[in-house]
């Protein structure tokens, strides 16, 4: 797991050269997290190859079945203990990691996925944003303004603000989405059947929390609050899911990428003794050997984390997410050459997964040697090109344009990822320092003047 790092918007949130929709998705994508997250709290976003590629691999059919391109489709993960998932936009889609490490069955987390595509689909976004906006009073003034603080990075300042206003705000906005969630059942359950998923897992995932509406609001998992139930709702999934039902058989490939995301998962964010308990030590499968080894490299004990690496290694030597895995924990324990060189193979099994080019570039900048200074470089601007809203690999290749003394470029990445952030101001000083430096008209100066306009809108705003 490259990073858990603060971000309270999502990375599909800005076009390049396009300041106008950058802002327009930063206040969307603001607006939606607190919304559905609560107004006191601040998330982190997991990024981590093989659990985002396990989810793509999870999504594919799904996705196919809707109608969705699944290259421009993210399903991010959300470093969150409560069971919960929601679309941001047409192109994104959260899930927090407590749904994920209490659901038992891929087919589960396929539904829940099938249920938020056809969200997209049904274009219930749309139609949410039209009712927020059509919310009137101290409620919603109140609530949008607090979503402003948020995006400017500070989140105290509008949870304060946001407690004595998000609760009607949320009526508000919630009290239209019944009748969309009921669509988005049989849509969904549509999509599984169509992609040889069994439906009953939409089901299964649901019925978990049927329990949980006598409970107090304080007490409820957010999915219940953003997707609410009923008697009928579930009675028509039900019969949907039985029609539908009856056909797909277990996918091996999806069970195993579900269990890769799951196990990595836990093994991250769990204690890692709880880790060791819940693996028994005769269990020699792969899974088994990724999660032991995360759980010693984070007590830490470096050698037996290897070692647990290294048996992993000889069964998939051909595998990019076991060296990568490899590559971090000797990065994380300061064995820098051997990192570099993890990450190398990594990437020569994998050269389009810009969070594995991302480690290889801060395994070379670890190493700080003219060549792996230059080489560092090169890597980091192409996992740049792949994916440009990584706000820590854009710290790293503020980093490498300095070491390569391209003061300009340097200034351009900084701006660049304080944007990410939501600091705008503090991102306009790094663009109008990088507009001084870089030649006029060059990429990196109309990357500097779109984060410019960007922070005027906002200021209008």
């Amino acid at each position: 797991m490259e990073a858990l790092f603060q971000r309270r918007v999502p990375r599909s949130m800005v076009p390049a050269s396009r300041a106008g929709a950058w802002l327009l998705r930063l206040g969307l994508g603001a607006l939606l997290l607190a919304l559905a997250l609560g107004p006191a709290r601040s998330q982190s976003l997991i990024r981590d190859a093989e659990i985002e590629h396990a989810l793509r691999e999870l999504t594919r059919p799904i996705a196919n079945a809707a109608g969705i391109n699944t290259d421009t489709l993210d399903i991010l993960v959300i470093n969150d203990s409560s069971m919960n998932a929601f679309v941001v936009d047409a192109q994104t889609v959260m899930i927090h990691s407590g749904l994920i490490l209490r659901l038992d069955r891929a087919e589960e987390l396929q539904g829940v996925i099938a249920h938020e595509l056809a969200h997209i689909t049904g274009g219930h976004l749309t139609r949410r944003m039209a009712n927020l906006r059509g919310a009137r009073g101290a409620a919603a003034m109140g609530l949008l303004m607090s979503m402003a603080m948020v995006a400017g990075g500070n989140a105290e300042a509008g949870a304060g603000l946001a407690m004595g206003t998000a609760s009607s705000a949320q009526r508000v906005f919630f009290g239209h989405t019944r009748a969309e969630e009921s669509s988005a059942d049989q849509a969904g359950v549509r999509f599984m059947a169509h992609a040889d998923v069994d439906p009953q897992g939409m089901v299964d995932v649901l019925d978990r929390f049927r329990g949980q509406e006598a409970l107090n609001v304080a007490r409820q998992d957010p999915y219940l609050r953003t997707h609410p139930l009923s008697a009928e709702r579930m009675r028509a999934l039900k019969g949907y899911a039985a029609a539908y039902g009856g056909r797909a058989a277990q996918d091996p490939h999806a069970a195993e990428w579900f269990a890769r995301a799951k196990g990595k998962l836990g093994a991250f964010l769990q204690n890692p003794r709880h880790t060791l308990r819940q693996v028994d030590k005769g269990d020699g499968s792969d899974i088994a050997l990724m999660r032991r080894a995360v759980a010693y490299h984070r007590m830490p004990d470096t050698g037996r984390a290897l070692a647990e690496m290294n048996r992993l290694e000889t069964r998939r030597p051909n595998d990019p997410y076991v060296q990568e895995l490899k590559g971090q924990i000797l990065l994380e324990s300061r064995q820098f050459a051997p990192a570099a060189q993890a990450y190398g193979r990594a990437v020569g099994l994998a050269p389009k997964e810009p969070l594995i080019l991302a480690g290889q570039g801060r395994a070379l900048l670890a190493l700080d040697t003219p060549a792996a200074n230059r080489q560092a470089l090169d890597v980091l601007k192409r996992a740049r090109v792949r994916d440009p809203y990584d706000p820590r690999m854009l710290r790293d290749l503020a980093l490498a344009y300095a070491r390569a003394g391209d003061n300009g470029m340097a200034s351009v990445a900084t701006a660049e990822r304080y944007a990410l952030m939501g600091r705008l101001d503090t991102a306009s000083v790094h663009a109008n320092r990088a507009l001084g430096l870089v030649p006029r008209g060059a990429p990196g100066w109309l990357r500097a003047q779109d984060i410019l306009a960007a922070a005027e809108q906002a200021r209008k705003r």
